[in-house]
């Protein structure tokens, strides 16, 4: 009892922390020293807050500028607002025809002068007024739209998204130049303060998909959001589910194509990466490459993906269970020339296996996270050097390195980095299914995946669609591409509220 008096007596001493109010609200003053001096108090130790007292000349008041050195276009101010203000006599005429900056905003309120300061916005002041004037003077640094670094196309566009949101927008409505994209925004996070964009088309997408991502997002709360991949986990439907539930990219394309499609995308500034939803299994094994080559190596492309998925799962699970239980399905030769290779083998098939797989992963991490040209190379020969020493040393067969090759050569066609992820993750529980009960533990583990997929949602909608529910329409762009004039209804996985995609462009030609 002492412990618990002892414990009741510490969480009165020590009350829970209530959420801090993190914006300031306060009228503005009429008087441009007291204004100033509110803002050095909200922004205490911070040396690159600029602000720069001057007299207007046309009026002959005292005024000053606000901003943050390193977030705003120095150039603008100089020759846009300060030039004007100090240097031209115009009258008594208002603010918002003096300065030429694109946009003016006029605020009352200490807490929207701060927000707007620290998203790179000036602030102007001016003696005996209890309004500001917020300029639109941004000029953060951000890199150049460069080619996209996972998504390489051959055929494809070569731009790929950057971190700032406007211009990641800007990108997709060069594709979609139609008045029906429509924009809705929000702001997540209490620090951060990340703002979060929803495109769709107005007459194509489902409003019931819409409503339900927008109330997800609104529900954050979080100090801030970063990446695309944490505003993902926060929304998604099973965040238990090994599978991505929204598919991430860095092609303005993929993100029209699938707009155009009934689909919804998700652009958060300060990330390079778009979310899409709702999602579905087969939208993870399709790229922009496929739509720019004949339909035919595209099918032919599609069918090796969806086999390379297979055979990343299930190959070394496969050969785990044939050496460990059921070695009479092996034929005689083979089965013989398995036996001399693991003769001097001191370990299980289990160890083995994952020997081997926690290696390739420790290489493919290494060669990730190492600069490029040390990253190919350690990929590259560590994987020949440590796969020759080990076979020589008698730790590993030479039927385990072609296993673990041919299982990390699957995993790298798949073209969604997130869902190569997924399933190198789950071979792992297939492999310690098959060690303890064959081939039967196998199929009772592909069972369990498949059950476990096909009870997937995304945003409401199921996951494997058109596989389940079946859909024959959507076949036409799932495990095979057929010809593009056959597409002329939008996938129902998508659920558009307008089907109807194209008119028939079939051309017989002269055969």
């Amino acid at each position: 009892m002492g412990f618990f008096r002892n414990l009741i007596r510490v969480k009165r001493r020590y009350p829970p922390q209530q959420k801090a109010n993190l914006q300031i609200s306060k009228p503005l003053s009429m008087d441009l020293d007291e204004n100033l001096l509110d803002l050095q108090t909200l922004f205490t130790l911070a040396p690159d807050l600029i602000t720069r007292q001057f007299q207007i000349k046309s009026t002959q008041k005292r005024a000053a500028l606000v901003y943050l050195n390193d977030l705003t276009d120095r150039k603008a101010i100089n020759s846009d607002v300060l030039q004007p203000l100090m240097q031209e006599i115009v009258g008594d005429m208002p603010i918002d025809q003096i300065v030429t900056v694109g946009s003016i905003q006029s605020v009352h309120d200490l807490s929207q002068v701060e927000q707007a300061i620290l998203h790179g916005q000036s602030v102007l002041f001016v003696e005996d007024k209890n309004t500001a004037d917020l300029l639109d003077t941004q000029g953060w640094p951000q890199r150049a739209i460069q080619d996209p670094q996972l998504e390489a196309s051959l055929k494809g566009s070569h731009q790929g998204f950057v971190e700032t949101g406007s211009i990641n927008i800007a990108l997709i409505r060069r594709y979609i130049p139609n008045r029906e994209l429509k924009i809705k925004e929000c702001i997540v996070g209490e620090r951060g303060m990340t703002r979060v964009s929803i495109l769709y088309l107005a007459d194509v997408a489902q409003p019931e998909v819409l409503q339900e991502l927008e109330k997800r997002i609104q529900k954050i709360d979080v100090d801030a959001i970063l990446n695309t991949g944490e505003l993902e986990e926060f929304i998604e439907d099973n965040p238990y589910s090994p599978f991505p539930h929204f598919s991430i990219t860095e092609r303005p394309d993929s993100v029209a194509s699938q707009i155009l499609q009934g689909r919804l995308a998700v652009v958060v500034d300060r990330s390079p990466f778009v979310l899409i939803g709702p999602a579905n299994f087969a939208m993870f094994f399709q790229s922009t490459d496929d739509y720019n080559m004949r339909w035919q190596v595209a099918s032919f492309l599609r069918i090796l993906r969806f086999s390379a998925f297979f055979v990343t799962i299930f190959l070394p699970a496969i050969y785990i269970a044939v050496i460990s239980f059921n070695f009479e399905v092996i034929p005689m030769q083979l089965l013989l020339s398995v036996g001399e290779s693991r003769a001097s083998i001191p370990f299980p098939p289990i160890i083995e296996a994952f020997i081997m797989e926690i290696t390739l992963e420790m290489l493919k991490e290494a060669g990730i996270r190492l600069p490029a040209p040390i990253g190919q190379t350690v990929g590259i020969v560590g994987a020949i050097v440590i796969g020759q020493a080990t076979v020589q040393a008698g730790i590993v067969s030479n039927i385990m390195v072609i296993v673990v090759s041919l299982t990390a050569l699957s995993s790298f066609i798949i073209p969604s980095h997130d869902m190569s992820a997924a399933i190198r993750l789950i071979r792992f529980p297939m492999m310690l299914i098959a060690a303890f009960f064959g081939l039967f533990g196998v199929g009772i583990g592909m069972m369990v995946m498949f059950g476990h997929l096909i009870a997937l949602e995304s945003l409401g909608t199921p996951y494997f669609s058109p596989f389940s529910p079946m859909r024959f329409k959507d076949l036409k762009d799932s495990f095979v591409r057929l010809p593009l004039f056959f597409m002329r209804k939008r996938p129902l996985s998508a659920r558009p509220t307008q089907e109807k995609r194209q008119g028939s462009n079939h051309s017989k030609g002269d055969g």
